[in-house]
This record gives structure tokens, sequence and C-alpha cells, in this order.
């Protein structure tokens, strides 16, 4: 390093000797600039940073800078202007709007809109009983209450279905083993973006599984868990000994009817144990898990069963009402002697003090579902993609209906088709029930 500075100013006189040998004048040497001289820093505008105070006038220990206006004291410090009244906030009463909020200098308006909208899945078939298509929103006519509606959006896109499987276990043993071999086929009539439940009944009913993937491998787990034996009838004994009197006696008498078999008291004749077949309930508890479902979905209950009905604590008017007012729509593939040809309709019939023989036929002719009678494993494979396509592409109808939102009592919906009636059949649920839930 010493090396080096030294041998710098000899290269420099070296080549200005040779400079004036040569008669060129030599060239002044430009002097370097300064640095910037510092330049004290401006005032802030609301005076100099205090810690633990902020923004404000400089305190009476800080030496003031040379070139900044010096600033008043605190005692000459101009007094507070008193902030403008601002006008009280008005309580809310009913409807009435609150003072809007402040966000920096603008106010923001928020606007709160009660809005009663009902959305109708229709479905639409010629007189051979095949969809539809083609409809527009100008072929459709939407009545509540006799009063028409205005329709305000009309889709034709598929739908999400949130299914729930209802299974009957209660079928002989040969409709039955039908049954549990077309369940394979349940998961083939879904899609990806549908989820599904399933649910058993006897005289109880049993949830299988909640919502889950319709794809799903859980699925078809369930539902091999889900299948049953069935039962067999067999010809009660009402007398006779020793299968109808008490086979444990005490001084020729029965001790205790409840030990003894179908619980005889000892007399010539024991009444005959009714069937139990719990369908209400088992679709009250599938409807109550599907009102929790997102709306989204088009909610559907898909019963398995030969309609029977006998024992279930809750009413098929207390079922009906919930479905309706949750937008619960119920398909159902029939199976079983109700299947049959004219026997199907004759039990519709309910004879006095007798079971229900059908009442499916009533679920989903209020809830505007539909019902196919099917006979043999094929079929009723078939039954399932059939009523599955059918309650994913149905026409969608939306509108706001006039009626008040807090009124809670039932509204009729007429659907009428721009088409001559023994051309079509249109299907839709027949009115509902408002709630605040579906608002939500």
């Amino acid at each position: 390093m010493n090396g080096s500075s030294k041998a710098v100013p000899s290269v420099a006189l070296l080549f200005a000797g040779l400079a004036l040998a040569a008669g060129v004048p030599a060239q002044p040497q430009q002097p370097v600039p300064d640095a910037p001289t510092p330049q004290a820093p401006t005032a802030l505008p609301g005076g100099p940073v205090t810690p633990g105070i902020g923004a404000g006038e400089a305190s009476s220990s800080s030496a003031a800078s040379p070139s900044a206006p010096a600033q008043p004291s605190a005692s000459e410090a101009a007094p507070p202007q008193p902030a403008p009244a601002q006008p009280p906030a008005v309580q809310p009463s009913g409807d009435q709007q609150t003072t809007p909020p402040q966000v920096g200098n603008a106010a923001v308006a928020t606007f709160i809109l009660n809005v009663n909208e009902v959305v109708v899945p229709v479905t639409v078939k010629d007189s051979k009983g095949n969809p539809v298509a083609g409809l527009t929103w100008r072929d459709f006519t939407v009545y509540e209450n006799n009063r028409r509606e205005d329709i305000k959006v009309f889709s034709v896109d598929p739908a999400a279905l949130s299914i729930a499987f209802v299974i009957d276990q209660t079928l002989p043993s040969n409709i039955m083993a039908e049954v549990n071999q077309s369940m394979g086929a349940i998961q083939g009539a879904l899609t990806p973006y549908d989820e599904a439940a399933v649910f058993s009944y006897t005289h109880f009913t049993t949830e299988w599984t909640g919502f889950t993937g319709a794809q799903s491998a859980r699925l078809p787990a369930v539902l091999a868990l889900a299948k049953s034996s069935g039962t067999d009838p067999t010809v009660p004994i009402t007398g006779g000994n020793p299968f109808a009197d008490c086979s444990i006696t005490k001084n020729g008498g029965c001790p205790d009817p409840n030990l003894q078999t179908n619980r005889s008291t000892g007399g010539p004749f024991t009444p005959i144990p009714k069937e139990v077949h719990a369908l209400n309930d088992a679709i009250l508890k599938a409807a109550k898990e599907l009102s929790t479902r997102p709306k989204e979905y088009r909610r559907i209950i898909y019963v398995v069963s030969d309609g029977k009905e006998y024992g279930s604590k809750a009413t098929l008017k207390e079922v009906v009402r919930y479905l309706q007012t949750n937008n619960i729509a119920v398909y159902a593939t029939l199976v079983g002697d109700s299947a049959r040809w004219g026997e199907g309709w004759l039990d519709r019939f309910h004879l006095p003090f007798e079971m229900y023989d059908n009442i499916l036929y009533k679920y989903t002719a209020a809830t505007g579902g539909e019902m196919l009678a099917e006979r043999g494993t094929n079929s009723m494979e078939r039954s399932y993609a059939k009523i599955s396509a059918e309650a994913r592409n149905q026409y969608t109808l939306v509108y706001l209906s006039h009626e008040s939102i807090y009124d809670g009592k039932y509204r009729s919906i007429n659907v009428v088709v721009d088409r001559p009636q023994k051309e079509v059949v249109v299907t839709a649920k027949p009115g509902y029930y408002p709630s605040a839930q579906q608002y939500k």
C-alpha cells in the first residue's frame, strides 16, 4: 500500500515534465466538489414526535432547530375547537334503520331487505311419461293462493342432490332379498356432487351414516351393513293348549301373564299382536337431518318400502307439514304386494282399526315427488337411476311471495304450463308452510 501511494505523484510529475518539454500548457486540475451541507429537518405539520405523547408541540427542554420556525409554548397554544355536534342515534323500532356507520369521512348505508323467496322444482312429462325439454320461463305460470306471481329466476341447470335413503326392513324375506341385491346400484345413480345418508326402520329407526359423499367408499360399505333378512309371517296361535294357555300354572291359574307365551291370561282367546311399521317416524328422522343441509342442495328422501304404516309416534299430518316447511320432496320405489297391478291401488283404501297398507303415495303427492311400483331386482335398479335423474334435472322456478314472511299459514301453489293438459303432466309441490329458516 505505501509503495503504490508514492508511485502515483511520481508518474504525475513525469507526465507534467513531458508536457512542458513539448510546449503543451498544463491543464488546471478540476476541483472536487464538496459533499452537500447538512440541512435542518423540516418541522412536522403537527409538531415534533415526542415518545409517549405523539405528534404535538415541542417540550420546553428540547432545543429548537435553527432553521425551523419557533414553536409556540404550551401556554400560548390556541384553545381546542369544540367538535361539531352529532345527531343523536335513533333507536330502531320495527323495520326502522339505525344511523349508518362512518368509514373515514364517508358514510356507508346499510339496507335490510326481507325477501320471501320461494323455490319450486317442476317436472314436465308428456303423455307417455317422457320428460319434456326445451321449455322457457314464458311457458310457465305460477299462482300462489290463486294470485299470479312473477317468476324472478328460471333455471334448467342440474342440481346437486342431498338424498336420504330410507329402507324398509319389515318386508317379507323374499322381497327383502331382492332389495338387498338392488342396493348395489344406488351409488351408480348418483354423481360426485351429491351427498347421501342411509336410514332403515322396523319398529324403530336406525341411522347408519350421516351425509357423506355419494361416490365415497363409505356409502357402499354402509349399504352393505343396512341389508336385512326381512320377516317371515307365520300363522298366529290364538287358542288351544299348550301354546296359548298358561304354560306355567299355579293352582290351575296363571301366576304372571308376562311369563306366558303370547302373554296369555289363560283364557280361550289370545289377541293377535299387530305388526309395527314405523314409516312415519323414519321419514321424520330423515327429514330432520335433511333440514340442516345447505339450501343449494335439492333435498330428497328416497323410500324403498311397501308403504305399510302402523305404530309410529308421529302422524302423517305432522310429518307432511315438516316436509313442506323445509322444502323436502319424497320419492319412493314401491315393492312387495303393494307393487302389484290392481292390488297397489286397493291398498290405498284404509279399513278401520287396521294398518295403512300404503301411504307412500300421500307423501309423494304432498311434496311434489314421484312413486314407482317395481317388482324384481332389475326393475328396482332402473328405478333408482330414473328417479335420481328426474329429481336432478327439473325446471327450477323462483318467485317472491306477496304474503307476509311472518305469516305461518299454508300457501297453495299451482304451476301451469302453456301446453294442452292432455299432452303434458306437470308435477310440483302443491303448497308449503313458510319458515324463517329458509331465508337465511
